[in-house]
């Protein structure tokens, strides 16, 4: 038998603009239809919006812990709880993001991400792992652990890949040794390559993109502006993530990381189309400030979180982030002058497509699958709902 949830009295947020006073039927895990009216149906659940917002879910590519749990603790129970908190917030789907550590831990946190998706029923949907080092420039690590960082190894990552098919993304810095034969093995097994924690210059970064590596990861975090060598300038990955048109760049909209004025400059130069946003959000994410760690509880690094970010004990950089995504929003909106409609486009609709995924998700269209957040007008979330199924109701 069919099960049925109807969304009604609500503004719809759909990619030709907002429909008001509209409803969303869906049937099992699927949207199967989209109304200016009250559909009518008989048998559906209801659910009314009251005036709010209906948005396609919010999809974090790049997100490490929260609610008190980090990925890196490699336990199911620790994947699962991140998944309930942040869907809290407004998150349907999340690529689960590592740290450089030893091969061990990334091993331990694979196997976790195994165990746990299949029983993963009340948070967001994991949508495949997204690695993060370890294979970094030492000079551009931020707080990862120094110990872990490496170059590329492909016995290493090869047997990596052989084993978990799970694996969507990869995060290095394309300048090291190896790192541009890495990119087209990570190609050849469908994983997204991107350019992350580098010391790159713009010719490098180009010579990257030409070979696979089309993303960069928190842009403007872990990465040269211009820079000088015996005198001599040089652009650096900021640049040319701005100058390569088809780049797509993810950010950390949580209004420490990128100020204003950056905010506004990246959506200038890169726009909704190719600018995704992510929380980087450790486990202090929904905690209380204080003192932290971000990475593993055994082998992670303590970091104290104030003002809204974590940072390493003698404030000398941050230490991820802490934020939602509900917090992306509202800070594109309020901080950067970004309409409603391109800001959520920034969460749903580009992550969706850098993953090869916005079949399924990102949109509001029938066919699609039934990740919604209803949200009021200062993006506080009311209700999450993940293909069909209501995770979160704040009433």
């Amino acid at each position: 038998m069919n099960k049925q949830l109807k969304i009604f009295n609500g503004k719809i947020i759909t990619p030709q603009g907002i429909i008001n006073g509209g409803s969303v039927l869906i049937t099992n895990e699927t949207i199967t239809g989209i109304s200016e009216t009250n559909i009518e149906s008989e048998n559906a659940h209801e659910i009314d919006a009251k005036g709010n917002y209906i948005s396609p879910g919010f999809i974090d590519i790049h997100v490490h812990g929260g609610g008190g749990f980090d990925f890196m603790d490699g336990t199911e129970t620790a994947f699962l709880k991140i998944a309930e908190t942040h869907a809290q917030y407004g998150t349907t789907a999340m690529l689960p993001t590592t740290l450089s550590g030893s091969h061990e831990e990334l091993l331990q946190t694979l196997n976790a991400y195994e165990k746990a998706n299949g029983n993963n029923k009340n948070g967001a949907q994991f949508l495949g792992m997204h690695l993060e080092g370890p294979y970094f420039a030492m000079n551009q690590r931020g707080a990862q652990d120094p110990k872990y960082i490496r170059n590329p190894n492909p016995e290493e990552y090869k047997e990596i890949l052989s084993q978990f098919s799970c694996i969507k993304r990869w995060s290095a810095a394309p300048e090291l040794k190896g790192a541009i034969e890495f990119g087209h093995y990570l190609k050849s097994k469908n994983v997204l390559p991107a350019i992350a924690h580098t010391d790159a210059v713009y010719e490098e970064a180009l010579h990257a993109f030409e070979n696979g590596y089309t993303l960069a990861t928190h842009l403007y975090s872990g990465m040269n502006g211009v820079i000088r060598r015996n005198a001599y300038r040089y652009a650096g990955v900021v640049e040319a993530a701005f100058l390569i048109d088809e780049m797509d760049v993810e950010i950390i909209a949580d209004g420490v990381h990128l100020p204003a004025p950056l905010l506004k400059l990246v959506y200038k130069i890169k726009g909704t189309d190719r600018t995704a946003l992510i929380t980087d959000a450790m486990r202090a994410a929904a905690m209380p400030q204080g003192e932290s760690m971000l990475g593993s509880l055994s082998n992670g690094l303590k970091v104290i979180v104030e003002d809204g970010v974590a940072k390493l004990p003698d404030r000398s950089a941050f230490a991820g982030s802490v934020a939602t995504t509900d917090r992306l929003v509202r800070n594109l909106i309020n901080m950067a002058d970004v309409p409603l409609i391109d800001a959520i486009k920034m969460i749903s609709v580009t992550p969706a497509r850098i993953l090869n995924i916005a079949d399924k998700k990102g949109t509001l269209e029938k066919g699609k699958d039934a990740d919604i957040v209803i949200f009021d007008s200062n993006i506080n979330i009311q209700t999450t709902i993940v293909k069909g199924k209501i995770v979160y109701n704040k009433s």
